[in-house]
């Protein structure tokens, strides 16, 4: 996880693009310039990262489900709830599952667990635009083989 870089993102552990699920791990960095003011000598992830967190988690669902085809964008978050507060190494499990899709927006639940504990969890609208109409299809499909979601697919469908 690189948070200055808004890198929120390890690793994908499974793909079900038939349940329209992800898991996805991450481990919060030992050192991070965000932990200089969130706070001195208490170092913890701001929660808007924890959400952030769960929403490139669903973006990296929505563009295997669709083929890389559509980029989803992060529009609502509702139903929020921090449960407990994550300190530099604290290793994430991250899930999510799309509940519906329809008229240019996605809606998915999402949750962060730690060593079976809950974190946080949201329901998460997006809206969604084709990559025929943006500039960085490339870019995203660099961090898609970097996570491993290539991986994942292929490992889903044998």
């Amino acid at each position: 996880m690189q948070l200055e870089y808004f890198q929120m993102l390890d690793h994908v552990e499974a793909i079900d693009l038939s349940a329209k699920t992800i898991s996805m791990r991450s481990t919060v960095p030992k050192e991070s310039p965000v932990f200089e003011g969130h706070f001195p000598g208490l170092p913890l992830v701001p929660g808007v990262l924890l959400i952030e967190t769960m929403a490139q988690s669903v973006g990296l669902l929505v563009i295997a489900v669709t083929d890389f085809k559509i980029m989803p964008f992060l529009m609502s978050v509702d139903n929020a709830k921090m449960r407990m507060f994550v300190e530099p190494e604290t290793v994430l499990d991250i899930k999510a599952q799309i509940e519906h899709e329809g008229s240019g927006f996605i809606v998915a639940k999402t949750s962060i667990t730690t060593a079976g504990k809950r974190v946080c969890n949201a329901q998460l609208k997006f809206k969604t635009r084709s990559f025929e109409e943006l500039p960085f299809l490339d870019n995203v499909l660099g961090s898609a083989e970097k996570l491993g979601l290539h991986e994942a697919i292929a490992a889903q469908q044998t």
